[in-house]
């Protein structure tokens, strides 16, 4: 059998038909009803000309529909684009043109506020989820209506493990979204090295609050299907009482999280006091835990196994660290994911060998994406000539260092790398030491431009619930154990971060507060 990602539903739903694969709001759904529904959808795709490779968006949130329709669209050929709900107008449009998909699911409120430009873009159907009116337009048709239909057999398609799977649009931040293209054999690669070191079974439950569009929460449902686990579907992590209470209810035992969450669910716990013993390991990746996290994570599961990991899309995951060494090195992203190769290489392209020493991140390995959709040069920056003549590996864009015993520690993107003084210093290590002292909570640090420094560094900071001190004694604190040009030049306290929809601190929007506010005291 040729190895596709679907495959993995098609067998578990041989091995496990009856047993809940997903479980979302009360309602349950099992092996069996994902792959039926799935055919039925990928049968329709198919009876309106969907061909093999054609580009297919999901724009529906976590939804069982989502989860549908993921498996679907790959079971008739075509490749998934999974967008997240949050996306404005603009970046909606741009995707569907850049992609030139054929088809998009969404839902009614998408569609209200997208209609004009949906009804003048390429698309041959829009597929609305729970909604029982339509647009009379031909464009649209109903999702129920596709699900309630007889199953029929869907017609083989000669796809191959090298053709797309999915096109993961990066979030653009600092420009126009870069479309991550990922094959089959990626896709196929990055779970079974996942599972390798999480150790995933068909026993686990697994609490799933993070976007499925966001590539982390996506894998979650992803893993689930590939072991027989079953998916504890949460819309959105808003309440982090609800998220303790189905810990506690369904009895879950793999909690993926990003340090925010980790956070909040321990303010909150230490209100409500829940038995959350059940948990028997944490993941994180997207943001590194801090010491403070990884206490906090501890003091809320009792028999948990932390595994903290590093990763980016154009490879899945880079790193993780195993739980063992969560305490000996806890600033540490950990080694090599199991079928993956790594190293570091100065600005002249020269593998570093000396401990200690930062530079660019190198990937090797079967997760490495085929490139970004319809951007040559941007993908040449990413991906440049390997070990072996014609093979492509990935240069992150990270930098990072590699300790005496090949452990790796993240220090920054190149592009948010600040020179303070003539000097390189990344932002991560001056949060990390602002993070160690008692009274914060969380902090975020930027560079700002500066007369005489050319970049100064602007630190963001939340105390933790009842904690009581300042600016200046934070300044304070810097001066006395950091390097001068690690200290920050403004420290500014706020009662929260803001955060995007994936649950990251929204650094876009911190910098253009700190520039605000820079720009306002330079015009005084």
């Amino acid at each position: 059998m040729t190895p596709l990602l679907q495959n993995f539903l098609t067998r578990n739903s041989q091995i496990y038909p009856d047993k809940i694969a997903v479980s979302m709001a009360k309602n349950t759904y099992t092996f069996k009803d994902l792959d039926v529904l799935s055919d039925k959808l990928a049968n329709y795709l198919q009876s309106i000309q969907v061909q093999r490779g054609d580009r297919v968006v999901i724009l529906l949130g976590n939804t069982i529909d989502t989860v549908i329709s993921f498996w679907g669209i790959l079971k008739a050929g075509a490749v998934v684009i999974p967008v997240g709900i949050e996306l404005k107008s603009e970046k909606i449009k741009y995707i569907l043109n850049d992609s030139g998909a054929v088809a998009l699911i969404t839902n009614h409120e998408i569609v209200s506020q997208n209609k004009v430009m949906l009804e003048s873009s390429q698309l041959h159907k829009v597929i609305l989820s729970g909604s029982k009116e339509i647009p009379s337009e031909q464009l649209y048709t109903n999702m129920d209506t596709i699900l309630s239909q007889k199953k029929q057999e869907v017609i083989p398609v000669e796809t191959i493990s090298i053709d797309l799977s999915a096109i993961i649009y990066t979030s653009g931040s600092t420009g126009e979204p870069k479309g991550v293209m990922l094959t089959h054999q990626n896709m196929i690669a990055a779970t079974n090295s996942l599972n390798g070191y999480l150790g995933y079974t068909k026993d686990d439950k697994v609490l799933c609050a993070l976007p499925l569009s966001f590539d982390y929460g996506l894998y979650q449902m992803i893993m689930c299907v590939s072991t027989g686990a079953t998916l504890l579907l949460e819309k959105e992590f808003t309440w982090p009482i609800f998220l303790l209470k189905t810990i506690r209810e369904q009895q879950a035992t793999i909690l993926p999280a990003v340090p925010t969450m980790v956070m909040m669910l321990h303010e909150q716990n230490k209100k409500s006091q829940l038995d959350l013993s059940s948990i028997r390991a944490v993941t994180n990746t997207g943001a590194a835990l801090t010491e403070t996290n990884i206490a906090m994570v501890k003091a809320l599961f009792p028999n948990v196994s932390i595994f903290s990991m590093y990763g980016l899309t154009e490879c899945k995951r880079c790193t993780y660290l195993p739980p063992a060494d969560i305490d000996k090195k806890p600033n540490s992203v950990g080694i090599a994911i199991p079928n993956t190769e790594l190293w570091l290489v100065d600005d002249d392209n020269n593998k570093i060998e000396e401990p200690n020493q930062i530079g660019q991140l190198v990937i090797r390995g079967a997760t490495v994406m085929r490139g970004y959709w319809n951007k040559p040069e941007k993908t040449a920056e990413k991906l440049k000539e390997g070990n072996f003549p014609g093979e492509k590996v990935l240069y992150t864009g990270d930098y990072c260092s590699l300790d005496e015993d090949g452990y790796l520690y993240f220090k920054g993107r190149m592009d948010h790398m600040v020179k303070s003084r003539g000097i390189k210093v990344s932002p991560k290590e001056v949060e990390d030491y602002i993070s160690a002292i008692p009274e914060i909570n969380a902090v975020l640090v930027t560079g700002v431009p500066d007369e005489d420094y050319g970049e100064a560094l602007f630190a963001f900071v939340v105390l933790t619930d009842g904690q009581v001190t300042t600016e200046e004694a934070i300044i304070t604190l810097c001066k006395r154990d950091l390097e001068n040009y690690k200290v920050p030049e403004y420290i500014r306290i706020i009662k929260s971060m803001p955060k995007t929809p994936n649950g990251k601190f929204n650094v876009i929007k911190l910098k253009d507060m700190a520039l605000e506010e820079v720009k306002t005291k330079a015009a005084v």
